[in-house]
């Protein structure tokens, strides 16, 4: 009897010494994206994203074995906080990718202060603010933000569309905020106007467009719309029921893959819209068209081409791995290391060479783009123009930039 619990000890031992061994050998690596909600389809594409730079890795880096944890939020600031809570606090993640909506990032990035051993790297959110203004050491965005993604657009429309005076119709959250913004600041100081009567501000999730239909100016060029997901599609095909014929300018989202992607009528509604982002679908590069078949071979029940939100997580995942490759996986001091590393990184991408500022946001390429329809009848964002290594301040000296003042409804006021 007494061989028998010595034997059990032993082995247990043995276990208990493997599982140590397997946990240092081991690197918990969170990825959080809106599976919930109106924004669902973006979600499920940037864990595409996040798993195509896995699988690229062999699901490896710095010679240890990346397991993937998943946390889901519905695109509210709360849902996503409870959600990395439960990813660092529960899970134990060493490394988080994420979140994708634009106040999420907010509050994803006052969340990382308090977690300075914990390296966080953005998904898609695009809020200026989650690094230009108090930012979080540990947090890194190697994707654009949105007024980044809008370099180009509104001197585009202003010179060669003619327009002078826009309507605008967002959602009522930060990354809409800053992508009006990016669009207005170089259209309003060339001479367009958007009077803040004719500015439409809707909460996520927004189902009837009806009396923004209704309220629609008659005295404007046309449209800038800045919303994402169902929110753009049921804009979309209700204005097309209701005969609407103003031109459209679109936000990134709002002509993004995962709106395109969609069916009915309302798709060939937004035929020649111009738009501007961090990818364009007919980009004729050898990187974006590896990254593109790569895409439909382990994900042909995706998109006819990838979306900004599966570009954004592939990013910023890869960057994680690049980092933990250069480190060995080496996380005991705190991930110090990894974060020096993660400042100083630079490398190549689908969409052209991406690199950190001081605050950790990314400088890269932007491209401007219209809505055309491809092979098969599928509709696809065609390259007009690439603004190369587009910089957070758009060029501006930082401190000048922060005259500009926080992005919000009124600014600019463009009257």
């Amino acid at each position: 009897m007494f061989g028998l619990a010595k034997k059990i000890l032993v082995a247990a031992a043995l276990l208990s010494v493997t599982n140590v061994a397997f946990s240092q050998g081991t690197i918990k690596m969170g990825a959080l994206a809106t599976l919930e909600g109106a924004f669902t389809v973006l979600g499920e594409d940037s864990m595409r994203g996040v798993r195509m730079a896995l699988e690229e890795f062999n699901y490896q880096a710095g010679g240890k074995k990346i397991e993937l944890i998943t946390g889901s939020s519905d695109a509210s600031p709360d849902s996503a906080i409870r959600a990395t809570r439960k990813l660092v606090e529960q899970d134990g993640v060493q490394v988080l990718i994420g979140p994708l909506s634009g106040s999420e990032g907010l509050a994803v990035k006052d969340y990382a202060k308090t977690q300075p051993n914990v390296t966080f790297l953005n998904g898609t959110s695009a809020a200026q603010d989650t690094t230009l203004r108090s930012p979080a050491t540990n947090f890194f965005r190697f994707s654009t933000d949105g007024a980044q993604w809008m370099a180009g657009l509104g001197e585009y429309v202003y010179k060669e569309k003619g327009y002078r005076k826009v309507a605008v119709l967002a959602e009522d959250y930060s990354f809409p905020y800053t992508q009006v913004f990016g669009f207005l600041e170089p259209f309003c100081r060339m001479g367009g106007k958007a009077p803040i009567e004719a500015r439409f501000w809707v909460p996520i999730g927004n189902k009837d467009y009806s009396s923004v239909i209704a309220a629609l100016p008659d005295d404007v060029d046309a449209i800038y719309v800045a919303l994402g997901g169902a929110d753009a599609v049921n804009f979309l095909t209700q204005y097309e029921q209701a005969g609407g014929e103003l031109p459209l300018v679109g936000g990134s989202i709002t002509v993004d893959q995962t709106v395109l992607g969609s069916k009915g009528r309302a798709r060939d509604f937004v035929i020649g819209t111009p738009s501007a982002g961090p990818i364009s679908d007919t980009w004729d590069n050898a990187g974006w068209n590896a990254f593109v078949a790569a895409y439909k071979k382990q994900f042909p029940d995706g998109f006819p081409s990838p979306s900004l939100f599966a570009h954004g997580y592939y990013i910023n995942t890869k960057a994680a791995l690049l980092a933990l490759d250069k480190v060995g996986g080496d996380l005991s001091d705190g991930g110090k290391k990894l974060r020096v590393t993660l400042a100083a990184l630079s490398f190549d991408t689908p969409t052209g060479q991406v690199s950190l500022d001081a605050r950790r946001q990314a400088i890269a390429d932007i491209y401007l783009t219209e809505v055309v329809e491809g092979p098969g009848g599928n509709l696809l964002n065609k390259t007009i123009k690439v603004i190369p290594q587009v910089t957070q301040t758009l060029g501006v000296p930082y401190e000048k930039f922060l005259g500009y003042g926080q992005v919000g409804r009124e600014n600019p006021r463009c009257e």
